[in-house]
């Protein structure tokens, strides 16, 4: 059994502890947490599971690191203290793990990632001996697999689009959804990860993924931008009201210009309640999906929708993303040492998981 390590127990980590405590070549040996409050919480109350698994929470990274576990789950955010993120990782790998992240977007493309960001990790491997993979839903695999194996289906492909389109008032994390997209503020307000060349950081490595993969070179990576304000107020079950006049939808393009034209895009298409720009594209249900288009002969469109925790689709699409970096872990337990991306880490069927019983 691999030993495996949860580190943080938010959104991604709850759906991280359930996802390890299902897979029959995992066992969960630690969980790490940053609050005091969760210290000596068993972790099946803090998945929601609904009975104990007899490993109780600790903030004593030294002790879990220590002990040698095989894979470390890093379920921290990464979104406002990408600097912590990286330190937590690369201290990770440098004690011989094998890491799976979210958390770290400038390392979603490994050969196109920031020195700052892949030399410390490239040494902290070369030290230790450990591996670091980083993926998710979007950016991970609603921008990279998907896209790439439905588009094996077409004869001939003039543009690959891959969209998000979500009511934020599902995810559960106000501040990001508030400050950083900007939501409920005025429209002057500039939010942090609308800003010019922030959506490239996040996304312009799955631009690079799907073109490196495609056997295509880009001329540029462009962004378009358009911001919508709610013409009413609305209250929302998990947020609170957002008033008529601030932001309430947002929609914005990463382009893959290939010859001259945009090839490969990445576009996000953003709600706070579905009155919002009621004439841009919306899931087929109201609440959110990842959707693939592959516009060439013969036209693919496929439409992904997860639900977890409820019915949740924010907490459906955390668990997709789970579920890519958790099953990973085996494979990158039997490869060599390193920095890997979502090219060389392949996504496998559930061997030995069907008819498992869910925790």
């Amino acid at each position: 059994m691999i030993s495996t390590v949860v580190w943080g127990t938010g959104n991604v980590g709850r759906a991280a502890i359930r996802a390890v405590e299902a897979h029959p070549a995992l066992k969960l040996a630690h969980v790490l947490v940053h609050d005091p409050g969760k210290v000596g919480r068993d972790a099946g109350d803090l998945a929601g599971i609904g009975r104990d698994l007899g490993v109780v929470a600790t903030d004593d990274i030294d002790a879990v690191l220590a002990a040698a576990p095989h894979a470390v789950v890093y379920a921290a955010s990464g979104d406002i203290r990408p600097d912590e993120a990286l330190t937590d990782v690369t201290r990770a790998v440098r004690a011989g793990t094998v890491v799976v992240t979210p958390a770290l977007y400038a390392l979603y493309d490994r050969r196109g990632a920031p020195p700052e960001f892949s030399e410390p990790v490239l040494a902290a491997v070369a030290d230790g001996g450990g591996s670091l993979f980083v993926s998710g839903v979007d950016p991970g695999w609603g921008n990279d697999v998907l896209p790439l194996l439905i588009s094996g289906l077409g004869s001939t492909i003039d543009v690959i689009r891959c969209q998000e389109i979500f009511d934020y008032s599902t995810y559960d994390q106000p501040d990001s959804v508030r400050h950083l997209i900007g939501m409920g503020h005025p429209m002057e307000y500039e939010p942090l990860m609308l800003a010019p060349t922030v959506p490239t950081m996040v996304w312009g490595g799955q631009i690079r993924l799907m073109a490196r993969a495609l056997g295509v070179e880009l001329d540029d990576i462009r962004e378009t931008m358009a911001r919508r304000p709610l013409e009413a107020t609305v209250s929302t079950r998990t947020m609170g009201e957002f008033e008529a006049g601030t932001q309430g939808a947002v929609r914005f393009e990463v382009q893959g210009i290939v010859e001259g034209e945009p090839r490969i895009v990445i576009e996000h298409i953003t709600r706070i309640h579905p009155s919002a720009a009621p004439d841009w594209p919306s899931p087929p249900d109201g609440a959110g999906a990842h959707r693939v288009i592959i516009e060439g002969r013969p036209r693919i469109e496929v439409t992904v929708e997860a639900t977890d925790e409820g019915e949740n689709r924010s907490a459906g699409g955390n668990a997709t993303a789970v579920g890519r970096l958790v099953n990973a872990i085996d494979w990158l337990v039997d490869a060599e040492p390193g920095l890997y991306d979502a090219l060389d880490v392949p996504l496998r069927p559930a061997a030995g998981r069907l008819g498992r019983k869910q925790p």
